[in-house]
């Protein structure tokens, strides 16, 4: 045949995931941990792969991992789902809770993934978007609507709301005293997508939520803090009526064995990570100050994660230049709703952080040379 029968129709509007990936010197675009693997886990990871039977599938749920994590966190085993990172419980959420004839609420600008899986499961989206504004002071606001998310979530027909907290690319977090409004007024299941918890202030983990609310479900990956980005590895922890659900649409032998040692074998250096968060936590700081003093002037978000959302003029330019010029690259946001003129920075290494204001400066100045 010189033909080939069609996709489905819904795919039709759709675009595949496109995270702007080119080849640079700098890489301050993805959020991650710039510091790497710490190297005694990285030894440790070497020595448990010389015993590991690489021939044998590995085991489906990763039960070792699995008891770490929830003797880390203070909860039943049952109640952790491993996957292939963050993105595949994300897709298997959308499954097992959404579909024809039922809607997820969400907060848009927030991560696209979100979007993304509800049109694959054809799940209706209903979004309450956040403020965009700047303040006297020059900070961005992207703060969400709480009374209107709590309105609308007590109409009883929303089956799946997703909270991000810190919000990517935003920045910001919300209050433990609003997710357990959310709780308290939907039995809808509230996942609190935390990937980037690590890089906020500890009063914003939800974590102690789940004792009293059988609803809720919260996201958390070792692609961030943990540097585990390339193995793909996340876990997402609930209530066991929610994990079960879960577990029936997995895909069989999703975490593969490498993964689930890598991250055994980073969990046994919290030490080295924690200070490895709390570098990127300074230089988030700092690099904030900067990109709003004088010279630069720019508006910022503020931000409890590992980056930065800050608003430049023609911001596609500037990112482009950043990237052909000096080898940076950065994240542009500035063609998606709310987010005009935006780029996203990830905080990188103290001497990365360096050149790309640097860099930024000379771009900055040159285009404002008559």
């Amino acid at each position: 045949m010189q033909t080939v029968r069609p996709a489905a129709e819904y795919l039709k509007h759709l675009e595949p995931y496109d995270p702007k990936y080119l080849p640079a010197r700098i890489y301050l675009n993805a959020n991650e941990n710039p510091f790497g693997m710490p190297d005694q886990a990285r030894k440790e990871l070497q020595r448990m792969i010389e015993s590991e039977p690489l021939h044998r599938y590995p085991d489906p749920l990763a039960k070792h991992l699995r008891n770490t994590v929830a003797a880390k966190l203070g909860v039943a085993a049952e109640c952790i789902v491993l996957g292939n990172g963050g993105d595949e419980l994300l897709f298997n959420l959308c499954i097992a809770y959404g579909g024809p004839g039922r809607s997820l609420l969400t907060t848009p600008p927030t991560f696209s993934a979100y979007y993304t899986d509800a049109l694959l499961t054809r799940t209706k989206i209903v979004e309450i978007p956040r403020a965009s504004a700047c303040s006297a002071t020059g900070q961005l606001d992207f703060s969400i609507d709480e009374q209107a998310i709590l309105e609308r979530v007590s109409v009883g027909d929303i089956d799946l709301v997703i909270l991000t907290t810190p919000n990517n690319p935003t920045g910001d977090c919300l209050t433990l005293d609003f997710i357990e409004a959310v709780l308290a007024a939907t039995d809808a299941v509230v996942l609190i997508d935390h990937a980037y918890i690590e890089f906020a202030d500890p009063g914003y983990d939800a974590t102690s939520l789940l004792k009293k609310h059988a609803n809720l479900a919260i996201l958390r990956t070792f692609s961030k803090a943990y540097s585990l980005a390339g193995m793909r590895i996340g876990y997402l922890v609930a209530a066991p009526e929610i994990t079960q659900e879960l577990c029936k649409v997995r895909q069989p032998y999703s975490v593969d064995a490498l993964a689930a040692l890598a991250a055994l074998a980073v969990l046994e250096q919290e030490d080295e990570v924690r200070l490895q968060v709390n570098c990127i936590i300074s230089q988030r700081e700092l690099l904030a100050r900067r990109l709003g003093e004088p010279g630069l002037g720019l508006s910022v978000a503020p931000s409890e994660a590992n980056y930065l959302l800050f608003r430049v003029p023609n911001a596609q330019a500037v990112w482009q230049q950043l990237h052909e010029s000096y080898g940076i690259l950065v994240r542009d946001l500035s063609a998606l709703p709310g987010l005009a003129d935006c780029l996203r920075v990830s905080i990188g290494t103290p001497q990365e952080n360096d050149e790309f204001i640097a860099a930024l400066s000379c771009v900055l100045n040159t285009r404002a040379e008559p």
